[in-house]
């Protein structure tokens, strides 16, 4: 299937690439009926509607305006819903009840009651509309301590069954049943076209047609078959399909970016990848923080209301993401009526929501609002919410399947993401035909991901970020390493763990499983596809290639990387994409257990050069290492060649946007300034402060200051203004390693952070060094939001002002995800 829907897609991109309107028109202004289909989507209930008539004539302003804002866990407690109405919860990835970022079924079942009890509370109402609870359910309820962390979306591309995507869902329904949630933000139907987005691995396809279908399957996995007694009936949750539109398509892969990009593109690669899950039925649709040729889509009512509601027949709500409001021109976390006049019916306001409560109420009161624009928008909320029947429901706790946990963790279950895990791996490579491997050998698996369930899981696993987890947090999984050892050792063989390769250890063959980090979102951005070891170097297995001892490579990525010079080191070489929990998946086909073969194909081109970030199959430029649909199985009888290890990449090319100063450089667009002076070369000094290199982990991987005057600021500035709004969400931190080498024990310095080329703002937060060793110090960038400075205009990112005497080593200054999931604000 994947072929045919890949060749279908193609036919059709190419039709509009053909086409001089394609291209020449102006970008804005194309939405007309006959670019955009009008979609068969399931009609309108009349009883339903009826009952909406009948609610809102019971509902006053306030509670309206509590129905369109959605708040975080973190931020709001069962009195605020109570007081204000509000419409929904949501619980953002580190947002779980307790002191970790995610919790036992008991914790959330006993939040989720708390929220709806209080909504459901008819104190000085006449009616009063229960809330829906949402979460990030995106590869399995992975934020509940028991659930299945199934393959990111971009294995289950590679697998090519639309059937299994369907069962994925309704097993991942179940499991938010257990835990009381209604909600799932879920599909991610983004066509990723550049492969330096950190959310590539949350699309299933570069192709829209492979994206469409798995839509649908997944929607009618959450909510069941629209018009049928299964749908949104026990057991079954509301379905998201995100993020509307075209935040796969942005300019550099840069997330929350600009796509560029004519209509007819719009809709025939971004626009297309909706249909299916339209069609099924889902029931909330959430806007993109990207853009669409300048215009903000949280603020653009063309797309919105024009496209999405009126010609492609959506009926349900938009909801917003994050904050996501904030970044329309002229509005704020807290204040924004132009994305509700453009067609958002539902606020994302995670810490927000209070304010812009207040200030949409207002806005209501004045007229800037018109009611009807506010109606219209709690109607499609109360549609879905009856279609849910929350009106008749007990509390999350009573419900069919609350806190049943024979569902976590089931055999049936554990088998399904088994399967899934099995046809998402992609063979690329087989020399001599190494793979698959007998049973009653000699194995010796080396690397960190082979024991990891963490790092083969990816990010929005147990937290946002992901990576900072044990196997004993997973409690129903299986590392890949065990899985080999079961299989091996039930063959008559023999394995051997070497993490490291430290040592040369005879064995019949080696299985190494290494790859990228975990990560989410931004913080995945990345500025070539060259893929860079951090825990594992892959030249550590050159001795066993020249020995001749087969090298399999198991390869863990949430996007297709340059590999070359891993691909040369190995006979045999699997993109096993982010297979999750189920890492015996891996073993069965290795060692085509019970006849398992390699069914995966590649449903993204693989890049020959690290500079091919956007390798789409209608490009005219197109020449891939592996194009799309590419995957061998054991049948096939293909040697690869030596490849080429000149990766292409520009030295000029920047870093990550979240990187200002990594392994004794600091990155484009960012460089070290002594007041307003540029730092050109070390050692450089200026204005009382001396900057010489320094060493940490390696030779000159960072810097020394050293006052020799009062009051000197040493910065990190741009020299243009760069969007952090969204990283001060309060789950955002500056990040960096420090040691105070003066001769007091401890000293204070002010560290800030502002911006100057438009509004000037700045803030100071005072930060205690002691002077013992290098460690790390973090500092939330919510703490300087709430000091006034323009986040979404920052061109200084970090600022140090001391006193004589003072001397400070400083290296890796970042942004990094909150650990503590608490807002640190220096000494303050």
């Amino acid at each position: 299937m994947i072929n045919k829907l890949i060749s279908t897609s193609v036919i059709a991109l190419a039709s509009c690439l053909a086409l001089t309107a394609c291209n020449s028109q102006s970008p804005q202004k194309q939405h007309t009926e006959s670019i955009w289909p009008t979609l068969q989507t399931p009609e309108l209930d009349p009883a339903i509607e009826a009952e909406i008539d009948q609610i809102l004539s019971k509902l006053t302003l306030e509670q309206k305006v509590g129905q369109i804002i959605q708040g975080d866990s973190a931020s709001v407690t069962p009195d605020d819903v109570r007081k204000y109405r509000l419409g929904s919860v949501l619980s953002g990835g580190n947002s779980a009840p307790g002191p970790l970022p995610y919790a036992d079924y008991k914790s959330w079942l006993e939040a989720a009651d708390a929220y709806f009890e209080a909504s459901i509370d008819q104190t000085g109402v006449e009616i009063a509309i229960p809330i829906i609870w949402g979460i990030d359910a995106v590869h399995g309820h992975t934020n509940l301590a028991g659930g299945i962390a199934f393959p990111h979306n971009i294995g289950l591309g590679a697998a090519n069954n639309p059937e299994l995507i369907q069962d994925i869902a309704r097993i991942t329904a179940l499991e938010l049943s257990v835990s009381g949630h209604d909600w799932t933000f879920a599909p991610t139907l983004a066509v990723p076209q550049n492969d330096r987005w950190g959310r590539t691995y949350e699309g299933f396809s570069e192709e829209p047609e492979i994206v469409s279908e798995y839509g649908r399957q997944i929607a009618i996995g959450l909510q069941g078959l629209p018009k049928t007694t299964d749908f949104l009936t026990d057991g079954k949750v509301i379905s998201s399909a995100k993020h509307f539109i075209a935040d796969g398509g942005t300019e550099n892969g840069i997330d929350q970016g600009d796509t560029i990009a004519t209509a007819q593109e719009l809709k025939d690669i971004h626009g297309e990848a909706y249909f299916g899950a339209l069609e099924a039925g889902v029931m909330t649709v959430m806007a993109s923080y990207s853009a669409w040729n300048g215009e903000r889509m949280h603020g653009h009512k063309e797309l919105l209301t024009d496209v999405l509601k009126n010609t492609l027949n959506f009926n349900g709500f938009v909801v917003g993401d994050w904050n996501g409001h904030a970044l329309i021109p002229g509005c704020s976390a807290t204040d924004c009526p132009d994305a509700l006049l453009a067609g958002l019916d539902m606020y994302m306001a995670p810490e927000s929501w209070k304010g812009l409560y207040e200030t949409t109420l207002n806005h209501v009161q004045s007229g800037k609002i018109p009611m009807e624009r506010l109606d219209d928008a709690v109607r499609r909320i109360l549609r879905v919410k009856l279609s849910y029947d929350i009106f008749n429901k007990q509390a999350p706790s009573k419900r069919p399947f609350a806190g049943d946990t024979t569902i976590l963790g089931s055999e049936k279950h554990r088998e399904i993401a088994r399967q899934a895990v099995r046809e998402s791996l992609v063979l690329l490579k087989n020399n001599k035909n190494v793979l698959p491997l007998k049973k009653d050998v000699k194995v010796l698996v080396v690397g960190t991901g082979a024991d990891s369930i963490a790092k083969a899981a990816g990010g929005w696993t147990l937290s946002w970020q992901g990576g900072s987890h044990t196997n004993d947090e997973f409690p129903n999984s299986q590392t890949i390493l065990d899985g080999i050892t079961e299989i091996v050792e039930a063959g008559g063989g023999e394995v051997i763990y070497d993490p490291e390769a430290s040592s040369q250890i005879d064995a019949d063959v080696v299985i190494a499983v290494y790859g990228e980090d975990p990560y989410a979102e931004f913080q995945g951005d990345i500025s070539n596809v060259d893929f860079v070891p951090t825990d594992f170097s892959p030249s550590k297995l050159e001795p066993y290639k020249s020995a001749n001892t087969p090298v399999i490579s198991v390869f863990l990525s949430g996007r297709p990387l340059w590999t070359n010079p891993e691909i040369n080191l190995s006979d045999a070489f699997v993109a096993a994409w982010l297979p999750g929990s189920e890492g015996g998946g891996i073993a069965d086909v290795l060692f085509a257990e019970n006849g398992a073969d390699f069914k995966g194909k590649l449903s993204f081109s693989w890049p020959k050069l690290a500079t091919q970030s956007k390798l789409n199959r209608h490009d005219e430029s197109y020449d891939p290492l592996f194009k799309i649909g590419y995957g061998l199985d054991y049948s096939q009888h293909v040697t690869l060649p030596e490849l080429s290890e000149d990766s292409g990449i520009d030295a000029s090319e920047t870093s990550p946007k979240g990187v200002f100063f990594s392994k004794g450089k600091v990155h484009a667009p960012w460089s070290f300034r002594i007041s307003k002076t540029p730092v050109e070369t070390l050692p450089f000094q200026r204005d009382g402060l001396n900057i010489s290199a320094s060493d940490y982990k390696s030779q000159e991987d960072s810097i020394k200051l050293e006052w020799l005057e009062n009051d000197t600021i040493f910065s990190v500035q741009s020299s243009y203004a760069v969007d952090f709004s969204r990283e001060s969400n309060g789950a955002m931190e500056l990040t960096f390693d420090a040691k105070l080498t003066s001769n007091s024990d401890h000293t204070t310095l002010k560290v800030g952070a502002g911006c100057q080329s438009s509004a000037p703002c700045h803030a100071n937060l005072p930060l205690t060094f002691t002077n013992e060793k290098w460690q790390s110090y973090r500092i939330s960038l919510r703490c300087f939001a709430d000091r006034g400075v323009n986040m979404a205009s920052l061109d200084t990112a970090m600022s140090i002002q001391g006193s004589m005497g003072d001397i400070l080593e400083l290296s890796n200054i970042r942004i990094e995800s909150d650990i503590d999931a608490k807002a640190d604000c220096g000494d303050n």
